[in-house]
């Protein structure tokens, strides 16, 4: 059994975000976009590992924001994509992200463990409530306009996933939700706990994370304000008896010089899929609150060369500047997405690394 990098309580935390989808996190019609290959995925997954990275977290999505590219159409499933990886790695942690809605908490429990015994104890779980309406209805299902009931229903499903993960005997089940009859789990995760990660803006979604979770996930748009915000959720967690900490993301543009890394900037952002961006915030605005809405409508640019993520462009000092800052900010960790994954990660490790270990943070 090998231990689970996203268990353990020390270091920034450093992954990878949406490799398995369709132009990564940048909505650009550049050629060299990102390809969401197994090929590139497992290249990717490799690296990472080799180089001590902790984890990678896929997107899970049935439909595409349309426009030119598409962008996110082509999506690799995330447990299937997540298994594989653990097959073929042997220290980094890897999650798979589930919508409780669309999937049953005990097919789900038998998965994850799975995935578990094949990675060694290195699998992990991002759970999706719902928000994402036109995919709820590709799939014939209706998105609840309440939070309440899509975080009573996730509770619900994941109350059954950890009985099934702790439990040694057949059960039964009657909820509001789930009527279960003799379940039992076998085989279970190797270790006491499988990390958890949930994405959750509004009130009723950060008492379930700070309840369930192990990393709440939120974006980094405006570092005062997610001094306090990170304190609130901490303490609010804290007040349940629980340490929960916060990840956030990130797009990386790391070159020689700020000039280079700014004309690359540059390029891209002459080079957007607009519609398929004016897609995605409007979803946003519509039926999430992963990010804030009061905020949201000045991060177009950002939604648009990395998906909202904290904007790291510069020289490898200028990056590694920029993620020690999120660190004193209180994020637990952050993930990373480039335009090329496989194309770009090496100058990162190379030059951003060994600057955050010399800093301490790694």
């Amino acid at each position: 059994m090998k231990p689970n990098k996203m268990l353990e309580k020390k270091g920034f935390k450093l992954g990878t975000f949406s490799s398995n989808c369709s132009s990564g996190m940048t909505v650009s019609t550049l050629p060299n976009r990102w390809e969401n290959s197994w090929e590139n995925n497992l290249q990717l997954g490799e690296m990472l590992d080799a180089a001590g990275m902790d984890f990678m977290l896929p997107i899970a999505r049935w439909i595409g924001y349309g426009g030119e590219t598409d962008f996110h159409g082509g999506v690799l499933e995330t447990i299937t994509w997540a298994t594989a990886l653990l097959s073929r790695t042997k220290d980094i942690s890897v999650f798979a992200t589930v919508h409780t809605a669309a999937n049953n908490p005990v097919i789900i429990a038998k998965q994850i463990a799975t995935m578990d015994q094949i990675g060694e104890g290195r699998a992990g779980l991002n759970i999706v409530a719902g928000w994402n309406k036109p995919e709820y209805e590709a799939l014939g299902l209706t998105l609840p306009d309440d939070h309440e009931t899509r975080y009573g229903y996730a509770q619900e499903w994941f109350d059954i996933i950890t009985k099934l993960w702790t439990s040694r005997e057949h059960f039964d089940w009657a909820g509001d939700y789930f009527n279960l009859k003799g379940v039992k789990g076998d085989p279970w995760p190797l270790h006491d706990e499988v990390p958890i990660l949930n994405a959750a803006g509004s009130g009723i979604g950060r008492e379930f994370a700070t309840q369930n979770a192990n990393f709440l996930f939120t974006p980094a748009i405006d570092l005062a304000r997610s001094v306090e915000e990170i304190k609130e959720l901490k303490g609010k967690a804290e007040g349940k008896g629980r340490d929960v900490g916060v990840l956030t993301f990130s797009h990386v543009i790391c070159r020689p010089t700020e000039k280079e890394a700014n004309e690359v900037r540059d390029h891209i952002m002459a080079n957007i899929d607009w519609p398929a961006v004016d897609n995605l915030v409007n979803l946003q605005f519509a039926h999430a609150h992963s990010f804030p809405h009061d905020l949201l409508a000045q991060i177009r640019n950002l939604m648009a060369l990395g998906h909202g993520g904290f904007p790291l462009v510069g020289t490898p000092e200028q990056v590694a500047e920029g993620l020690i800052a999120l660190h004193e900010t209180g994020f637990a960790g952050t993930t990373l997405s480039f335009v090329d994954y496989v194309e770009e990660f090496p100058y990162f490790r190379d030059t951003v690394l060994p600057l955050l270990a010399e800093a301490g943070i790694r």
